[in-house]
């Protein structure tokens, strides 16, 4: 559960209006009248929260139960820029450069032409092994993990495109922060990044005494494998994080669990750092470094859209709405979204942070209106 003292008495004291407020809970609430299992939605400006909003019911610890503020999720690819704000840490800390070689740091990547991988390309998914495995049997044990990268091989050239890396990526980012720390790095997130935040309950690895607050994901509708089959993230892999060995071993590209409000604080800490407290763990240069543009003309998405990746994060630029933001976000707004429609991004420009979970997987078209629909009234709960 989130502090108090991080909560506004008033929506109003930190800059949203109550009733925009209002008419983006109401619309959370009418999905979850419709269908929708269960679901939270929060909203932070100036180093607070204007509040989280419920609702729903979930299975949570083998009860079907309210959905409560006290209620986690898995944020699926949301977890990415946790994990990628962890290695702005090291950046910040002296214990990492962006151009050094991953193989210099994790000895699994000298096979397989693997040793030309730089940090910079692993942080910006133009590594080149995209779909390298790694099987949730194995996630849990750091040795077994190691083992299975020096299998991995490249698919093209590092640098010279994009491709999404559902999860090797971040499992080789994982072993750079014990690399150059020696703690797990589940370990290293809590103490360094998640704990100093005020958001303890944003875990990267949930423990067992934690699993009763855990909503169970469900599919709403029967899932139908798209055209060309199923890549890496399939109905199995999504549904794995009901299980608690998934759960505790806090798989890097996809597996944190957390409220909508500790993801909208966790932003509110990255883009309202004067604001914050003592509670931002970062500097604000670190954060500047961090969610700035690393990649070009060549890095496009399958529409063929410059994907405007900064380290772990995407950037909005002049294309908000196409990259997962409000269509009112600035340029310098970042974020990373989650299957299933989780939602997180902050805008240091209006300082506002966003954050949205839910337990269940709808049809992929639903999803993205709904999604669209969620941005647009955030965006729009900043007061005149």
């Amino acid at each position: 559960m989130i502090a108090s003292e991080f909560i506004a008495t008033d929506p109003a004291t930190i800059g949203i209006d109550p009733d925009r407020l209002g008419a983006l809970n109401d619309y959370v609430r009418g999905h979850v009248e419709r269908g929708l299992p269960s679901a939270q939605v929060a909203v932070g400006r100036h180093g607070k929260l204007a509040g989280v909003a419920s609702f729903g019911s979930a299975t949570q610890g083998g009860e079907d139960k309210p959905a409560t503020d006290d209620t986690v999720y898995c944020t699926y690819s949301a977890t990415k820029a946790i994990i990628g704000v962890a290695g702005w840490a090291l950046i910040e800390d002296g214990l990492l450069n962006i151009d050094e070689l991953v193989s210099d740091i994790v000895p699994a990547f000298k096979t397989h032409g693997k040793e030309v991988v730089t940090v910079r390309q692993l942080l910006t998914h133009t590594g080149g092994f995209p779909q390298a495995p790694m099987h949730p049997k194995l996630w849990e044990d750091r040795d077994l993990r190691n083992e299975r990268t020096e299998y991995w091989r490249l698919t093209w050239e590092p640098g010279s495109r994009f491709e999404y890396h559902a999860t090797a990526a971040h499992w080789a980012l994982a072993e750079i922060i014990t690399q150059r720390t020696g703690l797990d790095f589940r370990d290293y997130v809590r103490e360094r990044v998640t704990e100093p935040m005020g958001a303890p309950d944003l875990f990267v690895g949930l423990p067992d005494e934690q699993h009763h607050r855990a909503a169970d994901v469900v599919y709403v509708y029967p899932p139908e494998t798209p055209e060309g089959g199923y890549g890496e993230v399939n109905p199995q892999t999504i549904l794995h994080f009901n299980l608690p060995s998934q759960r505790r071993a806090g798989a890097p590209g996809g597996g944190a669990f957390s409220g909508a409000g500790e993801l909208a604080l966790f932003y509110q800490r990255l883009v309202s750092i004067e604001e914050s407290a003592g509670h931002a763990p970062l500097k604000q240069s670190t954060v500047d470094y961090g969610a700035s543009v690393y990649t070009d003309e060549r890095h496009v998405n399958i529409d063929g859209l410059p994907v405007n990746r900064g380290l772990t994060v995407v950037v909005a630029g002049d294309h908000p709405t196409e990259r997962g933001f409000a269509p009112s976000a600035s340029p310098r707004a970042f974020g990373h979204a989650g299957a299933g429609g989780q939602i997180a991004w902050g805008d240091p420009e209006t300082g506002l942070s966003v954050g949205f979970v839910t337990n269940g997987f709808s049809p992929d078209d639903e999803q993205a209106a709904r999604t669209r629909e969620i941005h647009r009234l955030a965006g729009e709960c900043l007061a005149d």
